[in-house]
């Protein structure tokens, strides 16, 4: 099996939980170099990688191939340019940078280079995304007029992250964090919106970075779909409500694969290694060819984030399409980038 030698450009959270665990089991790909600036946590689990204190120095290796673009999104934009300038291909984190125009240079120059960029946009490798998709390709509730997906939390107290919490840093906040899986799942649902209208703000004070948005994307034949996420929200909401002229379907975010990995599990290549569900998840109810009502308990079968990697596996190895390239998020840094215009200006933003 061809292998391939990555390098991850930090070890906090996100390399730990959501990088690292995948890329150790997936046997084509190798751990060659990891970036800590003074610890050397990385060498309990993978005391094969070489260990950096600057993304610049690990650059300069020409065994890595592949480099993960995994640091705070202010950051994202300078490695990632430097990364493929030094002739690597990357996988960025999300959110992919903090506007458009950071978004599209990036693109380009990696066209310019012969390389590709990936986004990791991992929920849409979460059971619950693939649930609605599945419902959603299959038509049962005929034609699509009103949706809504929330992600909400109960975190009423500030991080203490700076890059997340404060106000006067480009791409803190909730709706590059959050909204960036929000706004990825609705055009992969419904496809790119006409105009929007947004409200974001911050409900714990105007020193903070925006805790709060809530996004109305208009689409052709008059589908409306609204984005919402809160931190003051101690009861679930169903995270996706989807009304058709022939049903309805809510469907409860019960992924559970973070949790899981945070306490952490070990995730297998080649086979699910989440566990299937005690209960139903979902509720499907729809009308059948008769007109009849039929509502319909429904259970999400397990997501896998291991798929990401192995797309980006058989996208160098066999050409397969690439995983959410730069180019297709561009798409998103648009939403978001409107999003902020009609919430300052309190206007429709056309796309």
């Amino acid at each position: 099996m061809q292998l391939v030698r990555v390098g991850l450009c930090a070890f906090g959270m996100s390399g730990k939980v959501f990088h690292a665990p995948f890329l150790k089991e997936h046997p084509g790909f190798f751990i060659s170099a990891v970036v800590e600036r003074s610890k050397e946590e990385s060498k309990e689990k993978y005391p094969e990688a070489t260990i950096y204190r600057s993304v610049e120095d690990m650059l300069q290796s020409k065994e890595i191939e592949l480099v993960i673009i995994n640091t705070p999104v202010q950051t994202h934009y300078e490695y990632a340019k430097k990364a493929l300038e030094a002739g690597k291909n990357i996988v960025v984190e999300k959110p992919f940078t903090v506007n458009v125009a950071e978004a599209e240079e990036l693109v380009k120059l990696a066209e310019d280079k012969g390389l590709f960029l990936s986004v990791y946009q991992n929920r849409r490798f979460d059971r619950d995304f693939l649930q609605v998709q599945k419902v959603v390709n299959e038509r049962k509730l005929g034609n699509i007029k009103e949706a809504e997906i929330r992600f909400d939390r109960f975190r009423t107290t500030p991080s203490g992250k700076q890059h997340k919490e404060n106000p006067d840093q480009i791409g803190s906040g909730s709706l590059h964090d959050l909204g960036s899986h929000l706004v990825d799942q609705a055009v992969q649902y419904f496809g790119y919106p006409e105009k929007l209208f947004a409200d974001v703000f911050s409900m714990k004070g105007i020193e903070f970075a925006n805790d709060y948005f809530e996004i109305l994307l208009f689409y052709k034949n008059d589908l409306r779909v609204r984005l919402k996420s809160s931190v003051f929200s101690k009861e679930a909401h169903y995270a996706y409500t989807i009304h058709g002229d022939r049903g309805s379907f809510l469907q409860e975010r019960t992924d559970n694969q973070e949790n899981e990995l945070v306490a952490g599990a070990i995730p297998v290549y080649g086979k699910e290694w989440m566990q299937p569900l005690k209960e139903a998840d979902g509720i499907l109810n729809i009308l059948n060819e008769n007109s009849e009502t039929k509502r319909i308990q429904t259970s999400s079968e397990a997501g896998n984030y291991m798929d990401y990697y192995q797309q980006i596996y058989e996208h160098i190895v066999f050409g397969y399409p690439l995983p959410s390239p730069g180019k297709e998020i561009i798409q998103n840094m648009k939403i978001i980038d409107a999003s902020l215009e009609s919430s300052r200006e309190e206007k429709v933003i056309e796309l």
